[in-house]
């Protein structure tokens, strides 16, 4: 289907003469689809392109592993869960925070809300998608969830004890567990400035990053005063080291645990630094001879450990204590979430987890960083451990890693000749004592033998050689 438009420079009272003038441009359907398209869809910006974009949906293929890691399950806090009818009782509590947040502060819903209407674009702004919620209802929104978290880290601070929530374990933990999640959050600008205005004024008060510390204390790893973005971002920097390590390609290939130990890598657990630090250290033995391990002799001999000089000729690897416990999983899965959307060169905690990914593959290396008292394990089962750790590594695109000299390191000493094999011997005759000491009782009699065979024969040519 073709129409004709035409397109002259002439006005209406010169038609006729300009008729020769006139160009015939034909309209297609298609052109007609795109005017229709170019009307219905309005002219907005992407929101990723927003610069203050960092909130997120947790992308589709994490949550097809683990829905329930990113879904709040008993308070909703910004616009993604907003409406949820199985969050509906925590509204209730809402309001009476913030009635009592009003009666603390001795100001109105106005004066608060004014704060938050000025700032309106700017939290839309952080958010990746557009909402159609209207003004009013935003604000509405803003003004309960950020009054609420207020209160809730000041009666946390004052150790309020008649508190609903403050004094009941159970639900303080799992409103604790659903304000880190990255569908759940509010910008952290804005809960700063309410509380700077309105709270702490010109009083020596603390500062509401030293409020949300303290709250999340059992999930903060360093209390670094930093500009964070939100609460997850907030758990994540605590994560991060403070010196920043060098990025190289991603980890391709690597051994578990229990291979490099076998290949005589000893596990040490790092007492003193960063949460995610790693460190590979060698032995000037090991430097200038690879083959130079006592592995072999320590499996044998465990008493021998005591010595620490024979240690101290085995390659080091020193990792800090990971304690898991029944919310680590939600709250690494969030961190990585916002790493994957936001510092996807800089990801820290997915790095972290795909080396471990690496590290542990069954249960046999998760026992032996238990017992190196690396992994400190609070949900039961070894098995589990490994079965959570590889789930985590799963759909994780990682383009760059900090730990890629590390691993390479690694790689390079377990793909030595001699270490390899030794660390086949020790698996196959020194993985236990009662192994070990057989596979040396059983050399000492295959010596004792040879030598009760051969011995005739030397006994016989050093005779001969006296003889003559």
């Amino acid at each position: 289907m073709k129409m004709m438009t035409s397109i002259g420079a002439c006005s209406l009272e010169n038609d006729g003469m300009c008729k020769d003038h006139i160009i015939d441009i034909p309209i297609t359907k298609q052109d007609l689809m795109c005017d229709k398209l170019n009307t219905d869809i309005p002219l907005v910006m992407e929101p990723a392109m927003w610069p203050e974009c960092c909130i997120y949906r947790a992308p589709k293929r994490l949550r097809r592993i683990n829905k329930e890691a990113y879904t709040p399950k008993l308070i909703s806090i910004g616009p993604f869960h907003l409406g949820d009818p199985e969050l509906r009782e925590m509204e209730t509590s809402k309001v009476r925070y913030f009635k009592e947040f009003c009666y603390r502060i001795r100001k109105s819903q106005k004066e608060i809300a004014s704060i938050i209407e000025e700032n309106e674009v700017k939290i839309r702004h952080c958010y990746s998608e557009i909402f159609d919620i209207s003004s009013a209802d935003f604000v509405k929104m803003v003004l309960l969830d950020s009054t609420f978290i207020i209160e809730l880290f000041l009666r946390n601070n004052e150790n309020y004890k008649n508190d609903y929530i403050v004094s009941n374990p159970m639900l303080h933990v799992h409103i604790q567990e659903d304000l880190i999640l990255l569908e759940n959050q509010l910008p952290f600008f804005i809960l700063e400035e309410l509380y700077e205005i309105f709270v702490k004024g010109n009083s020596e008060n603390s500062s509401f990053f030293d409020l949300a510390c303290n709250y999340f204390s059992s999930c903060i790893k360093k209390k670094e005063k930093k500009e964070v973005k939100h609460f997850t971002d907030l758990i994540r920097y605590s994560y991060c080291p403070i010196k920043h390590n060098t990025f190289g390609g991603g980890i391709r290939d690597l051994c578990t645990a229990k291979k490099l130990s076998e290949a005589g890598v000893i596990f040490k657990l790092d007492k003193k630094g960063d949460a995610l630090d790693m460190e590979f250290l060698k032995s000037p033995c090991t430097e200038k001879c690879q083959c130079f391990t006592c592995s072999w002799l320590l499996n044998c001999l465990p008493c021998l450990k005591r010595f620490g000089c024979l240690e101290r000729m085995q390659p080091l690897l020193k990792i800090p204590r990971f304690e898991i416990n029944d919310g680590t999983e939600s709250l690494l899965r969030n961190i990585m979430a916002l790493e994957q959307c936001h510092y996807p060169r800089e990801a820290y905690v997915c790095n972290y987890i795909v080396l471990l990914d690496y590290l542990i593959d069954t249960r046999e290396d998760v026992d032996l960083l238990v017992e190196k008292n690396i992994i400190v394990n609070d949900i039961g089962s070894n098995k589990a451990v490994a079965t959570m750790v590889n789930k985590l590594g799963l759909e994780i695109v990682e383009e760059n890693s900090c730990y890629t000299d590390l691993a390479e390191d690694l790689k390079n000493y377990y793909d030595q000749c001699c270490n390899h094999n030794m660390g086949y011997l020790r698996s196959t005759y020194f993985s236990n004592l009662w192994r070990g000491t057989a596979t040396v009782v059983g050399l000492i009699v295959f010596g004792f033998t040879f030598w009760s065979t051969i011995r005739p024969y030397v006994t016989h040519q050093i005779e001969s050689v006296h003889c003559v």
